[in-house]
């Protein structure tokens, strides 16, 4: 039978789009395959890391009918990317083997049944379905995912947590260093819902949501969260715990304020990291009317020092910071002109966009 038979470019992509959570070394063998699923015409993809499931439904020509089995993702997505991108490849099934073939190529590959394949099971019980643009959920997702914790003890910091609740949809991501803030509005209310996203899911996520203004549906459960964009069908399981309070974190009233260039201080950054010790990666401000400052020296005893005109006419402090941790967040913004609000030099620093709600950055100091 004809499994299917398009361009490698069709096939790769569908691939490709559902192959992203396989792992290259797996306890149980099937986990490394993608499910294919032929009913009729249509055509489903299935990958699972036993956490995560991603579906993906597509029209290929070949033999109409049902057929199901399971082939090594990897191998068969290594395999298309060798060939011409307009060259038309097919997939046959013969015994209990799948043979792709491209041109004068031919590769023979070895399947495993179907029914060892672990789906995920669903919840019963997802709450109510709300959409956004996949635009704007990509934005929130780049704006606070670089504040992930990467492999914390504390497992809920490594992960983001997503805040529905009345047409608002907040996401959060901290490691316990800095904490990012993100929100924006749905179109329609939400009763309130708390889950955390874990680190692996938002990566994917990342990667597969695009630019378009298309609708992605989301559904939380307890202990899952559920994603429809594009024919794909995205299934998460949840970090348990209970995540910080971020609205305690965030501060409120700092009496100093200024209002920067963000890519005139994002450079200057980039200036004096270099000669900051790799362990500590500090950096020194000095604010004064008129004036920031920023320093930073080595064990080999090499200094840098750069300044930058301001408009400002607060009290003078002088505060140490994770330099990475303000690079990260300016690296991630598009807007001309960032907010800093300092109280002194032992309060934690708020970062936001001027006149604009939807967007906090809160970094601690560090004692230099």
């Amino acid at each position: 039978m004809i499994v299917l038979k398009a361009t490698q470019e069709r096939v790769l992509s569908v691939l490709q789009s559902v192959s992203g959570i396989v792992e290259r070394r797996h306890t149980l063998p099937v986990l490394a395959n993608v499910l294919i699923r032929k009913t009729g015409s249509s055509l489903q993809f299935t990958t699972s890391d036993l956490e995560i499931q991603i579906r993906t439904e597509s029209e290929l020509d070949g033999d109409a009918g049902n057929f199901t089995t399971t082939v090594g993702a990897r191998k068969l997505i290594d395999i298309l990317r060798s060939m011409p991108s307009d060259q038309t490849v097919s997939l046959e099934s013969s015994q209990n083997k799948l043979i792709l073939k491209g041109g004068k190529s031919r590769f023979t590959l070895q399947t495993l049944p179907a029914e060892d394949f672990p789906l995920v099971q669903e919840s019963a019980s997802f709450g109510p379905v709300f959409s956004v643009p996949q635009k704007t959920l990509k934005e929130l997702l780049n704006q606070v995912s670089f504040s992930m914790a990467v492999h914390d003890i504390r497992y809920y910091l490594n992960g983001i947590l997503f805040v529905a609740e009345g047409k608002q949809l907040s996401l959060v991501a901290t490691d316990g260093h800095r904490l990012a803030y993100a929100s924006a509005l749905l179109d329609v209310e939400v009763p309130r819902q708390e889950v955390i996203l874990p680190r692996k899911t938002v990566l994917e996520m990342q990667r597969l949501l695009n630019d378009k203004e298309g609708a992605i549906e989301m559904q939380f459960a307890n202990n899952q969260a559920k994603f429809s964009f594009e024919g794909m069908e995205f299934v998460t399981k949840l970090v348990e715990g209970k995540f910080p309070d971020y609205n305690r974190v965030i501060p409120k009233n700092h009496k100093n304020t200024v209002t920067l260039g963000r890519t005139s201080l994002l450079a200057c950054l980039q200036r004096t990291a270099i000669l900051t010790s790799e362990k500590f990666k500090g950096v020194r401000l000095n604010l004064d009317p008129g004036t920031l400052r920023v320093a930073s020296s080595n064990a080999e005893q090499e200094e840098a020092v750069d300044e930058l005109e301001i408009d400002y006419g607060g009290d003078s402090i002088e505060i140490g910071f994770n330099v990475t941790y303000l690079i990260d967040v300016l690296s991630n913004m598009d807007q001309d002109m960032v907010k800093l609000d300092l109280a002194d030099s032992n309060s934690s620093a708020l970062i936001t966009i001027p006149d604009n709600a939807t967007f906090k950055y809160v970094v601690m100091p560090m004692r230099i």
